[in-house]
């Protein structure tokens, strides 16, 4: 295999495979660096940020006096990158006192501050190629001839150091790979990645919104995507009831002496929002977590071995504090509302309790199509247990009896260390987003320590008080990164029973055939079908293509033929010939379809 040449931070030069990730990671380093220089020589006076080679693309964080760096200008950017390339600069690595380093970026105050901060000694690791200077923090190439196949991709705004206190950036992403086939393909790829972005769908079908100016992190759910959300609300907690939960509802507001009983706030505290001084020495914490909710539930009343499995469970609002660089449409948010549930059981129930979790689990996956999935058994880090809870006779048991379980289901499964949460060993169910990428959707997680935190106990049948095991799980996760995996992997067209508009009813002439789709619409309404019926006089045709591109699941057409024989046109999404059936023969179409989840079988 073809070997290159890369250089490391301290200066070692190194050969290593050309296909390998390692050379693939010191090219875009070498792009990031052209990238930089046609900047500084394109725009006199530009401030730069950071110049990072991420793992699957590059980018320049900039800043101008005057306009940003447009998308319009990506492409004269990428040419002069390519032509700058082409003259094979060769790259050395540069020490230089951290004096001269911010000197020569007078007037640039990111790159002086990221200077100084890289700074040992009072000297500083660079990359220099001709006048242009990079920080030297991670493997680069020896010349720059090798960037031929690069494209730079987008531009964006980003928060100084991810920050929203900080000034805006404007943020270059590109791309680059050794083979051209390579780069076609990743493009291919990233094509397919936006068609499936959540965020995008979101804002084509109109389902949800996040706006930075009323509160970053914090989505508004449009009438579609409140109708999707509270029809999964619905099927969670029906299901959940019908499995022997009860469901409660808690405050989003707690004391804050809850979560340092708990651990939360030794273990998570940089994840919380500040504590609120109430002014007369409380201190609420908006919760990061819904279990010490669900523990003062079981407290209130003196629990008797008959009660046990307690089940409890809430679609619980929580809080957690998370940078601005990291929010990303519903799938990292501020606010987010947990299908949480809480089971306390005697020892000799944790078995039977994890395997029907378990199961309840696999139906809800069925019930929405998730087919691809795999289990993960998630241990803590048997070399690094300080920040654990210490008491490793729990963890040695509740790792075994987790392990026990799944033996007993004769389920496949791998183990992880290091993968636990601080209290306990849980078991995380892995999917696969759209788009191929691993992702934890479910979670059960045995836990000893709350109960003995907390002081938790049940009277035994021999009449002496017992220590219950808690048992955390969550069946889809959250609200919000739900919706988002599912628009994802449905592409927006979600199934009949999920779809906002399940029917769209159109009129040929809203004048002659208007009052019989009003009928037809109020009979399906009755039926539990979310009608619409589109009224606009806009060409039929054009109203066809919008109700395809809203993948409203079933478009009916209505003139003279369906009112007089009391049919209706059926065009199903993504079809393009349209049936005729009675309007009986519909809605027991439609209806076996909503009853059956969609599914094929």
């Amino acid at each position: 295999m073809p070997q290159v040449a890369i250089m490391l931070p301290n200066g070692t030069v190194e050969k290593v495979d050309r296909e390998s990730k390692e050379s693939l990671d010191a090219l875009r380093q070498v792009a990031a660096l052209l990238l930089k220089a046609v900047l500084q020589d394109q725009f006199k006076g530009i401030r730069l940020g950071e110049a990072v080679a991420e793992e699957d693309q590059f980018f320049v964080d900039s800043d101008k006096d005057n306009q940003q760096v447009s998308a319009d200008e990506l492409e004269g950017l990428e040419r002069a990158v390519k032509k700058l390339a082409k003259e094979n600069l060769k790259i050395e690595l540069v020490k230089v006192s951290v004096d001269d380093a911010v000197k020569a970026v007078e007037g640039d105050q990111f790159s002086s501050e990221l200077l100084k901060e890289n700074a040992e000694d009072g000297q500083v690791s660079l990359y220099k190629m001709g006048d242009a200077t990079i920080l030297a923090q991670a493997p680069i190439m020896l010349y720059a001839n090798l960037v031929k196949n690069v494209k730079l991709l987008s531009v964006a705004g980003a928060y100084w150091k991810g920050m929203s206190s900080n000034p805006m950036l404007q943020r270059i992403y590109g791309t680059v790979f050794f083979k051209k086939e390579d780069l076609e393909a990743d493009l291919k790829a990233r094509q397919e990645a936006r068609e499936r972005d959540h965020r995008v769908i979101g804002n084509q079908l109109d389902l949800f919104f996040v706006d930075p100016k009323v509160g970053a992190g914090l989505p508004y759910w449009m009438p579609k995507g409140s109708t999707i959300r509270r029809t999964i609300e619905r099927y969670v907690i029906d299901k959940e009831v019908g499995d022997g939960y009860e469901h409660v509802y808690t405050p989003v507001l707690m004391n804050l002496d809850a979560y340092k009983t708990s651990g939360h706030w030794d273990h998570y505290r940089e994840d919380m929002f500040p504590p609120m001084d109430m002014g007369d020495g409380e201190l609420l914490e908006l919760r990061p977590m819904n279990c010490p909710s669900h523990i003062q539930i079981y407290k209130h009343h003196i629990r008797s071995y008959r009660e046990l499995p307690l089940r409890i469970a809430e679609l619980g609002m929580m809080h957690r504090y998370e940078k601005s660089g990291a929010l990303s449409g519903l799938q990292r948010v501020r606010e987010m509302t947990l299908n949480d549930g809480h089971t306390f059981v005697a020892l000799d129930q944790i078995q039977d309790e994890f395997a029907k979790i378990l199961k309840l689990i696999m139906d809800v996956y069925k019930d929405f199509n998730i087919n691809d999935y795999t289990f993960r058994l998630s241990y803590r880090d048997s070399k690094n247990t300080e920040k654990y809870f210490a008491n490793d006779e729990m963890w040695e048991r509740s790792q075994s009896m987790l392990k026990a379980a799944m033996d007993s289901m004769g389920l496949d499964y791998y183990e992880a260390e290091g993968e636990a949460a601080f209290y306990g060993p849980k078991l995380d169910i892995q999917t696969k987003t759209a788009l191929g990428n691993d992702e934890t959707m479910s979670t059960i997680q045995l836990d000893f320590m709350l109960p003995e935190k907390f002081d938790l106990h049940y009277v035994g049948e021999d009449g002496k008080q017992h220590r219950p095991v808690m048992i955390h799980r969550g069946v889809v996760g959250t609200m919000e990164r739900f919706v988002a995996y599912l628009t994802e992997i449905y592409k927006g067209a979600f199934p009949t029973w999920l779809a906002p508009n399940q029917v769209n009813i159109i009129p040929v002439s809203d004048e002659k055939h208007g009052d019989y789709a009003d009928d037809l619409a109020r009979e399906f309404r009755a039926a539990q079908l979310r009608t619409v019926v589109d009224h606009r006089s806009e060409k039929m045709g054009y109203k066809i293509r919008e109700s395809q591109t809203q993948k409203v699941p079933y478009t009916l057409v209505v003139g003279e033929d369906e009112v007089a024989n009391g049919t209706v046109s059926v065009r199903k999404y993504g079809e393009k010939d349209q049936v005729s059936m009675s309007k009986q023969d519909f809605l027991d179409l439609i209806l076996h379809d909503v009853a059956t989840y969609s599914r094929e079988d």
